[in-house]
């Protein structure tokens, strides 16, 4: 099959034959006709198979036909978990789309509001955009829904997991019900999935891979070592390969810029990319490591999701994450494309519950090399073949009603209307209104402040 079996236009076939690209990729052949055809699409693949293509080639062949956006209208909105991921894909959008009289922009946080408001104004075709700053800008009347024709949920599961969803569900409440839905992933876990077809409707669904396996393209392997040691042998690794260019996984934000500062200490161009810094900042440590400025790029899961480099090598965890799911897609930012990679865990002996956590979820045992002049003084134990798969029965979302904010924690209000109507269905605080007192319930009452007046300033 080649992209011409497609249904797209020439000007796509055009722009997609100026990438090099001949033949689709599988979440490619399957997600562009399923798209075309105007259904809801659901659709999940490993990260690096092309599924940022997978749904901007159709989008734009579906909308070059039509009525073109004006007055801060927008007729489909793309939303993605992270401000990097926004902009790959809206760089996605504007290459595929420049031989096309369409209109794209992109949105994010981190940045002055008033330009992005500025570009807003004419209308826009396509807008990219993260939850959060897109209700912003809907708040000041800077955007508009109308004319909404596709929504788009890229990296749906990363998304969720953050606690988008209530951000989510009020975008959802602003947007006009006849619409077509796309929710992409590159896995969907169980809750992921129960959520998700309530937000779409009758989907096609696409799975092109089982859920939580890794390419084969990457050669992985794990180097036991003292935790302490962990820079020293990364500065080595770096040195004795020679790498050239190498993505580096910290789980936290300080790990991060500690570790960037020891790799410049041992001559090593390094910078380090996570929440905390600036958007310029982090823009500015991308396009070095892209241009080979700087050799180590290390990142935090948050900020490294969207990453999209070219032939990346090398991909190095010297911490493993905590939620297992993670380590598929750190590795998934090489062996893209067709291309093949590496990845490397520096595991430590108190990170072994981690380390099984990883390879019960990928069902596969990870290979151990020790790093002659790093032999752990602590071993790691010894390594057990991987227990099946946990079967998780998905959980029922909480009803919006809940008050939940972005992290997930219940919210003032929420909490107040619980405690207030917890066994008690008058809701107010178990007193029935007869004079009784209140049972024990830990709250204080309020005593009547002296010399009150009433409304009228008068005394009492």
């Amino acid at each position: 099959m080649h992209f011409s079996d497609l249904g797209l236009c020439d000007a796509l076939q055009a722009a997609v034959a100026e990438r090099g690209y001949d033949t689709p990729s599988p979440i490619q052949a399957q997600a562009i006709p399923a798209v075309l055809s105007g259904r809801d699409v659901m659709a999940a693949a490993q990260t690096g198979t092309g599924k940022t293509a997978g749904f901007t080639l159709p989008l734009l062949e579906r909308l070059r036909t039509g009525t073109p956006a004006r007055n801060n209208q927008v007729r489909a909105l793309v939303l993605t978990p992270t401000r990097e991921l926004a902009a790959q894909v809206a760089e996605s959008v504007a290459t595929y789309g420049k031989n096309l009289p369409l209109t794209s922009s992109v949105v994010f946080g981190g940045v002055k509001i008033n330009p992005q408001m500025q570009r807003l104004r004419g209308g826009c075709d396509v807008l990219v955009a993260t939850p959060g700053r897109l209700l912003d800008l809907y708040q000041q009347n800077a955007v508009k829904f109308d004319h909404l024709e596709v929504l788009i949920l890229d990296e749906a599961d990363r998304m969720l997991d953050m606690g988008f969803i209530h951000d989510i569900r009020k975008i959802l409440s602003k947007l006009p019900p006849k619409r077509q839905n796309l929710m992409f992933s590159a896995t969907f876990s169980p809750e992921i999935r129960a959520l998700a077809k309530g937000l779409v409707n009758d989907p096609v669904e696409v799975d092109i891979s089982p859920r939580n396996t890794t390419t084969e393209l990457v050669t992985q392997w794990i180097a036991p070592v003292d935790k302490k040691r962990k820079p020293a042998l990364l500065t080595h690794l770096i040195q004795e390969h020679s790498w050239f260019q190498v993505l580096v996984f910290s789980r936290t934000k300080h790990g991060a810029n500690k570790l960037a500062k020891q790799l410049e200490a041992s001559g090593i161009e390094a910078a380090a990319i996570h929440g905390n810094k600036s958007q310029n900042a982090r823009t500015r440590a991308l396009a070095d490591f892209k241009s080979g400025k700087v050799r180590a790029l290390v990142a935090t899961d948050i900020a490294a999701r969207g990453l999209d480099i070219e032939q990346l090598p090398q991909v190095v965890n010297v911490d493993l994450p905590n939620v297992p799911e993670d380590y598929v897609h750190r590795i998934g930012r090489t062996g893209r494309a067709g291309a093949t990679g590496q990845a490397i865990s520096l595991v430590s002996a108190d990170e072994f519950q981690q380390l099984k956590d990883i390879e019960r979820l990928t069902q596969q045992q990870l290979e151990r090399k020790i790093v002659a002049g790093f032999e752990p003084g602590e071993p790691l134990p010894a390594a057990r073949a991987p227990l099946p798969p946990k079967s998780k029965r998905p959980k029922k979302p909480k009803p919006a009603s809940a008050g939940r904010n972005r992290n997930g924690q219940s919210s003032g209000s929420g909490q107040r209307a619980q405690q207030g109507s917890k066994g008690n269905p008058n809701g107010n605080g178990g007193n029935s209104g007869n004079g009784a007192k209140p049972a024990g319930n830990g709250q204080r009452r309020r005593r009547p402040q002296r010399n009150s007046r009433p409304a009228n300033g008068n005394k009492a």
